[in-house]
């Protein structure tokens, strides 16, 4: 396992909550030095006792809090309040004192419109919409049923894709040679989980029922790779959605732009008001979503999509596994807080989506690119398999001791898979004979930590 340590950043976040949080705990494990302020002193409190970082207790945008809390050696300020005007102000006033860069979270639709103009006009390096993000990567799952999750790449030319090895699947009781073999290498596996353990695919390893499984694909081929993995290609027509959160307008509206009939069930009658205005298409229904009636009423038995959006993760929980005990729709579970996440994963409960690491994958990949060197550059960055694996994309931008050499002569650390490279257009599985070169972008899949440069993966010992 390798952890980033060189140029350590000084970093401040503004907000403590279930975002904030797990900032903190992914940007101080990376050896970077973090500062937590935020107006709730029993949370600050809390990190600070959980963290080898530093807490005040305050208003994030006040100035002098600021300049006590390290403002002036800052390199990276985010806030990530509950607030969205807050984290504006605060992102500007940091700003003002220092030029450093800064980030905020920002979640409100009407916000969302002119993300570009606030970004340009405040001066911020980055704006983070974790529900506009959050019903993005929910819809990648929607448009791929048979997908437990999917990640895309190369600005989203090329997919991770999730899958479970079913009883009777293609893959059971066979090796990847011998899979590759059966299909001419058209399916690279990248990562496993079997028993809790996960490990980088290897030609040896055998599948059998229950695996876990990742495969890379450019995104014109996923469809193509699926049908060889004999799983179904299907679509979607009508997706029932329970909660009228902001991520569920957002899905609601790609959804229904796209053609699907969407059901949303909402039990605050002004928000069912809004949800009508905004979504002229789609079917709001003022009712409790929890109600096994209701659900049964709106069409769960019959749906092909059902997506608990609710604000309580128990509630997204429960109607989760009624839902794939009594209907056959692809689920996706929304789940913002990190509580007894191995209970969590004993269920069985197939797509889930945590929006606070959404936000903190974006977030952690800046922060690896500012301290890494100026041979290459991260452009998106993915923890799957509970954190367990990263799969980063890199730009390769100069000359160096990685380029311009077979992959065969190169010493990787144990646990890197060089998946796939993106040259002029073109998606090539790297072979032992290929090399990388210079305007190249490159996916790694590996169970290491910290990459914050191509150089990284060699194995300097």
């Amino acid at each position: 396992m390798k952890i980033a340590s060189k140029n350590p950043l000084n970093i401040i976040i503004v907000g403590c909550g279930n975002v904030g949080t797990t900032l903190v705990a992914e940007l101080s494990k990376e050896g970077n030095n973090v500062t937590v302020i935020d107006r709730d002193e029993e949370a600050v409190s809390t990190i600070t006792g959980t963290y080898d970082v530093m807490g005040f207790h305050g208003n994030g945008a006040s100035y002098g809090l600021l300049k006590e809390a390290g403002i002036d050696d800052t390199d990276l300020f985010i806030a990530v309040t509950e607030s969205d005007e807050m984290n504006l102000l605060c992102c500007t006033v940091a700003g003002r004192i220092k030029e450093c860069s800064t980030i905020a979270r920002v979640r409100d639709p009407e916000y969302s419109r002119e993300l570009n103009y606030l970004q340009e006009r405040l001066g911020l390096t980055m704006i983070i919409n974790p529900e506009f993000e959050t019903a993005s990567e929910m819809l990648k799952i929607l448009s791929m049923p048979a997908a437990l999750e999917v990640n895309t790449f190369f600005k989203g030319f090329a997919e991770i894709v999730k899958i479970k090895v079913e009883p009777k699947s293609l893959l059971d009781g066979i090796t990847i040679l011998d899979f590759s073999k059966k299909t001419k290498g058209a399916v690279l596996f990248a990562a496993i989980e079997r028993d809790d353990t996960v490990s980088i695919a290897r030609g040896d390893f055998r599948f059998r029922e229950g695996d876990i499984v990742s495969f890379v694909a450019p995104r014109r081929g996923t469809k193509e790779r699926l049908k060889l993995l004999g799983l179904p290609d299907d679509t979607i027509h009508d997706c029932l959605i329970v909660g009228g959160s902001e991520s569920a307008f957002y899905l609601a509206k790609s959804l229904s732009a796209s053609g699907i009939k969407v059901t949303i069930i909402e039990k605050d009658e002004k928000r069912c008001n809004e949800l009508s205005s905004l979504l002229p298409d789609c079917i709001i229904i003022n009712a409790d979503g929890s109600d096994e009636n209701i659900l049964r009423e709106e069409g769960l038995l019959s749906t092909d999509a059902f997506v608990p959006q609710t604000g309580m993760d128990e509630e997204n929980i429960i109607l989760t596994l009624h839902a794939k005990r009594f209907s056959e729709a692809k689920v996706v579970t929304k789940i913002n807080r990190a509580f007894f996440s191995d209970v969590v994963k004993s269920l069985d409960l197939g797509s889930v989506i945590f929006p606070r690491i959404i936000t903190s994958e974006a977030i952690v990949a800046y922060a690896r690119a500012r301290r890494a060197s100026k041979d290459s550059n991260i452009e998106s960055l993915y923890h799957l398999y509970g954190g367990r694996v990263e799969a980063i994309e890199f730009l390769i931008r100069n000359e160096s001791r990685i380029t311009n050499v077979p992959l065969k002569d190169l010493r990787l650390d144990n646990g890197v898979l060089i998946a796939l490279i993106e040259r002029d257009g073109d998606y090539i599985f790297p072979g032992g004979n290929d090399c990388l070169l210079v305007n190249d972008s490159v996916m790694i899949v590996t169970t290491n930590f910290g990459y914050g440069d191509i150089l990284d993966i060699l194995d300097e010992e």
